[in-house]
């Protein structure tokens, strides 16, 4: 049957991302998209989506902020954007969105489906239903504000869906993945959890069968008046709260603190992502992808977007280290490299271009990347984590750092490198 495949807490920020980063996360969130696609599959990719903690490392290797509540609409919005001239190519369409654009979703479904083929009022359905367990049949303090809804030519989906309470500043993110659809009403959840915050009403649970024929039945006989009346009569009666057996999903909480700090991520990993840069980037790497100028620093950036594409699940515990990519916009951990990030987009989607073409060097050079550094963590002893903040946020001016608060400002040495 359906299910919900793990959920997320995270601070609730406001804010929009600036222009000049939401188009390059609408690119790269394109090209990495399509390498996932052109190495394993469009069931694959959907999977990563539905996983909550490779979700949150995907927004963070794009720029956003590592751990706020924008980074589901940010990512949302970028692959709506950037896979819509894909859409006939990959089959791959994005739907939904903050607000507004969650309330068209149904009608987004049924026009894809008659454009594809697929049964887009099912779909819509399908849409509604998603939206209404989790925001009426599981009470949990949060109402939902974000609907996306990603569906394939092949009629196979997935929901990210995010609520907001606004009392405790908070944003929790619901997944769901299709997979043998049976019932939305009975248990279509693996899981239900999250710090506790007192008693929620969940009426999905096997447990609730009873509950729900019973609701039935009073609407039937005693009408809402006589219920109100009957609730009253019972009110003060002590409650029972058997535990729950389900199993544990991948459940992610993401600190409130703005800075990133050295518990926030995993160091041999990033290790392993720095000594890869610099042993590759001089000679082999540059030369092997055809890029004269490509530094240690852009192959550094590259080392964990082809982590995004080829980790195990496993690898993305620690979102706040795919940061280390490309910054934040918040400047944390320090200010997006523009140049870097440039150089990413151009690098990958050469790659793709070229492995659509039937070369896949390219792509074949980013696996081994990402294999090289996996095999780097085990010996890399440097550097620690200030020394790696450090050397980004002096460079930062060279590498053309930006956030939302301007430009970093410029170095006295103004030594800027050629290659980044």
């Amino acid at each position: 049957m359906t299910r919900r495949t793990g959920s997320a807490y995270l601070p609730l920020h406001g804010g929009r991302v600036p222009h000049w980063l939401g188009t390059r996360m609408a690119r790269l969130g394109a090209l990495i998209t399509e390498s996932i696609v052109h190495q394993y599959g469009r069931d694959e990719f959907l999977r990563r989506l539905a996983h909550p903690f490779w979700f949150q490392s995907f927004g963070c290797v794009m720029g956003m902020d590592w751990h706020s509540s924008g980074i589901t609409t940010s990512v949302v919005g970028a692959l709506k954007r950037g896979l819509a001239p894909l859409e006939r190519e990959l089959g791959i369409h994005v739907c939904g969105g903050r607000g507004k654009h969650s309330r068209r979703t149904p009608d987004e479904l049924l026009s894809i489906g008659e454009r594809v083929g697929f049964d887009g009022t099912a779909l819509a359905k399908t849409s509604r239903l998603v939206a209404k367990v989790d925001s009426a049949a599981v009470q949990d303090g949060f109402d939902l504000y974000l609907h996306g809804f990603i569906v394939t030519d092949d009629a196979k989906w997935v929901v990210v869906q995010q609520g907001m309470n606004g009392k405790r500043r908070q944003a929790r993110r619901y997944h769901w993945l299709s997979e043998g659809l049976k019932d939305f009403v009975n248990e279509p959840h693996s899981a239900i959890e999250g710090p506790g915050q007192g008693e929620i009403i969940n009426l999905t649970h096997g447990r609730a069968t009873s509950s729900r024929s019973a609701q039935l039945d009073l609407l039937a006989t005693l009408g809402p008046d006589s219920i109100a009346k009957e609730v009253s009569a019972l009110a003060g009666e002590p409650k029972t709260n058997a535990a729950s057996a389900q199993p544990l999903l991948p459940h992610l909480v993401m600190p409130e603190h703005h800075e990133i700090r050295a518990g926030d991520v995993v160091m041999r990993r990033l290790r392993g992502s720095l000594a890869a840069a610099a042993s590759a980037a001089p000679t082999d790497f540059a030369k092997l992808l055809l890029v004269p100028g490509v530094g240690a620093r852009t192959v550094r950036a590259l080392a964990m977007v082809a982590e995004v594409v080829h980790g195990a699940p496993c690898r993305f515990s620690d979102p706040a280290r795919f940061s280390f990519a490309h910054g934040g916009k918040d400047r944390h951990p320090f200010p997006v490299p523009l140049r870097v990030y440039d150089e990413t987009i151009r690098v990958l989607k050469t790659a793709v271009r070229n492995a659509k073409l039937g070369r896949e060097e390219e792509l074949g050079a980013l696996r081994r990347l990402d294999r090289q550094a996996r095999q780097l963590e085990v010996w890399a002893e440097a550097p620690t984590f200030e020394a790696a903040l450090a050397e980004d946020r002096s460079r930062s001016p060279d590498y053309g750092g930006r956030s939302v608060f301007g430009w970093a400002e410029a170095s006295k040495s103004d030594s800027a490198s050629s290659a980044v």
